[in-house]
């Protein structure tokens, strides 16, 4: 009789859990297919985590697929929507004309782990954004952004990169890390006041684990983490990232502390003096956001903005370059045409040389390596197209949707300055040129980020030549999308072009 009470015990536990699972299922069934109504139509998610095995699957494939559901869809990453915005009208409708409402930040559990939300990137729309942001540009200005002294930085760490490359002339090698230390050099010299070394093996690892983070900051784990916040008490991927930021961390203290010891508060030699000068000025301030938590923050998030993505768009030129030498050869014979082989060149070359420049846009274009943007959230309840859409609605611009839509690009899916010059071959802008975004959250870097890639790109194709080396396959030319879309490992043969001048 025991066993039989037994028996029925275990067996009314199981009806139990059985049955509460159903009903937590029928539940969250019910709850996605009411958001589903209240949302624009997207891809079928499936409860409790959405979409994710989708984009999982194959994320360009996914991407690509956003657009058949109209000018806005939604997607759900976990259990709540994300709206994303396909057309380059509805885009400047949020973003531009309502500015303000569209231009919060959310704050997914892997971030509020790793930075709080300080910062300028991440942080929400507000108070502490709006001093970060502006205190930023304003210093950024003061130390060259936008004169004659930055292209003077870039066109001189240009030759260094030429010269590093040439090291390898005639081999195959990958050059991730020469462009990231080239890239990266220029923000330091703006933040730290200095640069760094090709060979100089500390800041080669910070570089790795930054591109490591920015990877892993858009990976399946990355999600997996945010629907399950608490897997940060347990092995795995994610302890490799907080370690890696405590590295960088510590690196970026290490410099500040000298800064400190050198700081003459009347004579700002760098971002980071005028940080601390700032702080101290600001101490008695109720409402002042400056503090140690803010400044590694925003020397962080420039640090990561001013090395990333502008090397990431180079190292996919060089990818075009070598798949369309046609295109690479012109380039070379414009610049030499009007820069002949030693002059560097500057800014004010571009009206001069409207291929190379509408090469170097279309490089942004094709590789969009932002493909749906960095996130929103609205600040308050809004009204898009017909959508009631409340106070913290996620949502994004789809970038590559709107860099490749026919209707706006006379080559949209296929790699061709064309797009870029009109029927006179000058060069000629775009509205759906995008890459950096649009709006009051548009990227910070903008304008360092257009001088460096053309005074880089320039430099290269004046001096050097690319090609594949014989027999290499192409990589997959999808890449690895993350929150950057980055190219899969490649090797490259350069030679100089000197020999032929």
């Amino acid at each position: 009789m025991e066993s039989v009470l037994k028996y029925l015990d275990w067996t009314s536990v199981g009806l139990a859990l059985l049955g509460g699972l159903v009903s937590l299922l029928l539940l969250e069934i019910f709850r996605l297919n009411s958001s589903r109504n209240r949302c624009p139509p997207g891809p079928k998610p499936l409860p409790f985590v959405g979409n994710l095995p989708q984009l999982s699957k194959d994320r360009m494939a996914f991407i690509r697929s956003l657009p058949k559901y109209g000018e806005m869809c939604s997607i759900y990453l976990g259990k709540k929507p994300t709206i994303i915005v396909n057309n380059v009208q509805v885009a400047k409708e949020a973003f531009v004309q309502n500015g303000t409402v569209f231009s919060g930040r959310p704050l997914p559990p892997l971030q509020a782990w790793i930075n709080k939300g300080y910062g300028i990137i991440l942080a929400n729309y507000g108070h502490s954004w709006r001093q970060q942001r502006r205190f930023a540009l304003h210093t950024l200005r003061d130390f060259g952004l936008g004169k004659k002294t930055v292209e003077e930085r870039v066109a001189e760490e240009a030759h260094y990169l030429i010269k590093e490359m040439l090291k390898q002339e005639g081999k195959p090698f990958y050059p991730m890390h020469q462009f990231m230390n080239a890239v990266s050099n220029i923000i330091c010299s703006i933040i730290f006041g200095d640069r760094f070394e090709y060979d100089d093996k500390r800041f080669a690892k910070l570089l790795e684990i930054l591109n490591e983070n920015v990877q892993f900051t858009g990976s399946t784990v990355a999600q997996i983490f945010n629907l399950f916040p608490i897997i940060k008490y347990f092995p795995g991927p994610q302890q490799k990232v907080w370690r890696n930021v405590q590295d960088l961390k510590k690196f970026i203290l290490e410099i500040v502390e000298e800064h400190k010891k050198t700081l003459d508060p009347d004579n700002p030699q760098d971002f980071t003096d005028a940080y601390l000068t700032e702080m101290t000025k600001q101490e008695s301030k109720e409402d002042s956001t400056f503090h140690v938590e803010n400044m590694m923050r925003s020397i962080f998030d420039l640090f990561i903005a001013g090395t990333e993505t502008t090397a990431t768009t180079l190292r996919w030129g060089l990818i075009y370059m070598m798949d369309h030498p046609d295109v690479q050869e012109r380039c070379h014979e414009e610049i030499v045409q009007v820069l002949g082989f030693d002059r560097s060149p500057c800014m004010d070359d571009r009206a001069q040389l409207p291929y190379t420049c509408a090469t170097v846009y279309e490089i942004q274009r094709y590789s969009s390596i932002v493909p749906l943007g960095v996130v929103h959230q609205t600040t308050q309840p809004a009204e898009l197209r017909g959508y009631h859409l409340p106070k913290g609605t996620e949502i994004t611009v789809n970038l590559m949707a709107i860099m490749t839509d026919k209707d706006h690009w006379k080559y949209p899916d296929t790699f061709n300055p064309e797009n870029f010059l009109d029927e006179k071959g000058q060069f000629c802008k775009n509205d759906a040129f995008l890459p950096f975004s649009l709006g009051p959250r548009v990227c910070l870097g903008e304008t360092l980020a257009k001088t460096e890639l053309f005074i880089f790109f320039t430099s290269l194709i004046q001096r050097l030549k690319f090609s594949w080396p014989p027999g290499a396959p192409r990589p997959n030319m999808d890449g690895i999308v993350s929150v950057v879309r980055s190219p899969y490992p490649f090797n490259t043969i350069c030679s100089s072009r000197e020999t032929t001048h």
